[in-house]
């Protein structure tokens, strides 16, 4: 098979790929019997030329010819795919069938590999299925009506349910395609498989866990919602049971813990029984909104639709030399919304969504500055405390009623309060209060921001237009602690508990999480033999 990279095509060219690499490559006429679009990223740097710039998997015939009349394109080379290696069944005894507790992608991935392998898990999610909690989050965000256990962070999917549904991500591990190939099988576009920035959207995300659930069920595992992990019971340093809801006791000798970066009472349960676990850095910010013709038109040149792409994104990073902190845009949804997304009673939480249609015509991410134990202390809790200190001051400035502070560019960075004009764009609901978010943030947070945003704005013409409007807060970026464990995915105190995903520290999106969560599986699976019927 032959590898190409930085392939080239003008977005208004051809589509046949057969035809245009017969025609940069002449010793390939004939000869090409399969492509195969491995990666395909949009290069708009010299606008007004736009191009795909691909990498392709090549099945060729007479594949010796072909390189060694190419072998001086240091672009083509010989290669074959990197396969994941293949699992292995281990011969220890499982006392008990494996607990995985949470239902977000680390949790479903292990469970679905699990699964999978004849090892027959127990899932417990302490929110509702994605029928119901999709329900209740309506309600929050039409009326108010708030839920704590089924919401935007809890329930089946996890907090990536409602999200722009993203999968791109910075890991490379030859099981991320295998991943990514289950979810098309689930429900995915089939272009997830090769798209630089792949995403199904919120709308599609919700058929792909209702599809992934089912199969686990069908292999022999079990999925129970409203089953909320309450105590973990420990002998001799050893996982012996997870306790449900304050009652159920069921006997566990390996646990999973795929908990979410918003579970804070499962944090606190766990240091108070000892589990490690160390404070770690974050971000904190907030939401910014644009029409989104703004960007495209930016990062475009013309709008997408003339060259058939869709909404346009960015990404913006600004490092402040004044206090060595950096301010960047983070999950940024095209085409979205802003959404509210608490997790806790009388606590005000944004975070952005988008369907996989991108069409609402408003662009929205966050805007949020690095902050970390310096700031907030070593204690493993003391993030969480951080976090819950801002949500309470925005839950507060907006209303006490999960409205949202609110305030545009030009009066963030000239420190007044005004009106927001009528045709400011902002889409969060259940509604929004004018206020100043120097109040809701530290003010090591504002002065970067404020540096920060005409920064972006020299980058992208209109980011940070005075009529613009920012939502307040963002603080849910990554987990405010990491979960130890051991080269063997284990915790170091607490025999049996396997911390992943990105509540514990070692993930940052559904698909580096999902593929935590199947490594774990794997890496239990390499030890313990199935469980039989």
């Amino acid at each position: 098979m032959l590898r190409v990279i930085n392939f080239r095509v003008n977005v208004k060219a051809q589509k046949d790929l057969t035809a245009l690499l017969e025609k940069k490559y002449p010793p390939l006429r004939g000869r090409i019997r399969t492509v195969h679009v491995v990666r395909r990223a949009v290069d708009a740097r010299k606008k007004p030329l736009i191009t795909f710039v691909y990498t392709l998997f090549l099945e060729v015939n007479d594949e010796e010819t072909v390189l060694r009349k190419l072998s001086r394109d240091k672009n083509i080379s010989a290669m074959q795919p990197e396969e994941p290696e293949a699992i292995v069944h281990g011969t220890k005894k499982l006392q008990h069938r494996p607990v995985v507790i949470g239902f977000g992608p680390a949790g479903m991935l292990a469970a679905f590999y699990l699964a999978r392998e004849g090892y027959r898990p127990i899932v417990l999610e302490r929110g509702q299925d994605v029928d119901t909690r999709t329900k209740d989050v309506e309600e929050f965000w039409t009326h108010g009506h708030f839920k704590a256990e089924s919401n935007v962070q809890f329930g089946e999917g996890g907090a990536g349910t409602f999200s722009d549904g993203k999968l791109t991500t910075r890991v490379t591990h030859p099981r991320l395609h295998e991943i990514a190939q289950y979810f098309v099988e689930f429900g995915a576009p089939q272009e997830i498989l090769f798209k630089h920035k792949p995403h199904v959207g919120t709308d599609i995300l919700r058929g792909m866990v209702k599809g992934m659930r089912e199969q686990i069920i069908a292999w022999g595992g079990d999925v129970r919602f409203g089953a909320k992990v309450t105590d973990v019971r420990l002998e001799n340093g050893n996982v012996a049971a997870v306790v449900v809801n304050d009652d159920e006791v069921i006997p566990a000798s390996v646990v999973l813990m795929g908990i979410g970066h918003s579970a804070r009472d499962t944090y606190e349960m766990l240091y108070r029984r000892g589990v490690g676990m160390e404070s770690k850095p974050f971000a904190v910010g907030v939401r910014i909104e644009h029409p989104q013709h703004v960007i495209d038109v930016s990062q475009y040149g013309v709008e997408p639709a003339e060259l058939g792409l869709g909404a346009a994104e960015y990404s913006v990073v600004y490092h402040d030399k004044e206090t060595g902190r950096t301010a960047y845009s983070f999950c940024m949804c095209p085409g979205g919304q802003v959404v509210a997304s608490a997790s806790e009673d009388n606590h005000v939480v944004t975070n952005g969504m988008s369907l996989y249609a991108r069409d609402s015509g408003v662009a929205n991410s966050a805007v949020v500055v690095t902050v970390g134990p310096d700031d907030f202390g070593e204690h493993p809790l003391a993030g969480v405390a951080f976090q819950r200190e801002w949500e309470a001051k925005a839950f507060e400035l907006g209303g006490r009623n999960y409205c949202a502070p609110i305030q545009t560019v030009g009066d963030f960075l000239n420190h007044t309060k005004g009106n927001i004009p009528e045709t400011a764009v902002h889409s969060y609901t259940p509604g929004v209060v004018p206020a100043d978010l120097h109040d809701c943030l530290p003010t090591y947070v504002t002065s970067v921001m404020e540096r920060a945003l005409p920064y972006f704005g020299r980058r992208i013409k209109g980011f940070d237009a005075p009529e613009v409007c920012m939502t307040g807060v963002e603080t849910r970026t990554s987990s405010p602690l990491r979960i130890q464990r051991d080269d063997d995915r284990v915790s170091p105190t607490t025999s049996g508990m396997y911390p992943m995903g990105e509540g514990a520290g070692y993930a940052g999106g559904i698909m580096s999480a999902a593929l935590d969560g199947a490594e774990t599986a794997i890496r239990i699976m390499a030890e313990y033999a199935p469980l039989a019927l």
